[in-house]
């Protein structure tokens, strides 16, 4: 069975139930960059390992974020799992308006052009291969091509509206 893109838009559920059950789901936090004529960024928890050969991951962004007209072009983006110890950089990257990449932000270019954040728990950079319609989001399907796991840190999580460390 193939899936449809073809939703609909008839909501049969809310939408702020939606939300609040997905706060009770811890998720792991991660910053999605690109490049571009200044580059960008945003918190994501949406990021999923779709497949092993070739190595695939997933993340999901909505249409309406700052960061998208740029991500929905970028040929490469990167992909940085966030360590305890930045909290911070977590909030900067959700917050909208912030200055992303001000001086507050340690980072480098990578690969492509790439925004690479430096103390990182672990960092991709990955070729986009599709952008599927999904409500007001679009799910990015992107190909890593090279990546560092030996960053510092146990992870953040994000549950219940905040960010979280594992206790020990």
């Amino acid at each position: 069975m193939t899936a449809s893109t073809d939703i609909g838009t008839t909501t049969l559920f809310d939408s702020a139930t939606f939300r609040s059950v997905f706060r009770r789901h811890a998720a792991g936090v991660a910053v999605i960059t690109a490049p571009g004529a200044r580059p960008v960024g945003f918190t994501a928890t949406s990021l999923t390992s779709v497949s092993a050969e070739p190595p695939l991951l997933s993340f999901g962004i909505s249409t309406g974020a700052s960061a998208w007209p740029t991500v929905s072009e970028a040929p490469f983006v990167g992909i940085h799992i966030l360590g305890e110890h930045q909290q911070d950089v977590a909030a900067t990257f959700a917050r909208s308006g912030a200055d992303r990449f001000g001086p507050q932000t340690s980072w480098r270019t990578g690969a492509h052009g790439v925004p690479l954040l430096d103390d990182v728990s672990a960092w991709l950079v990955a070729r986009v291969v599709a952008r599927i319609p999904a409500g007001d989001h679009r799910i990015v399907v992107a190909q890593a091509i090279a990546g560092d796991p030996e960053g510092p840190g146990r992870p953040l999580l994000y549950h219940q509206g905040g960010f979280n460390a594992l206790r020990h």
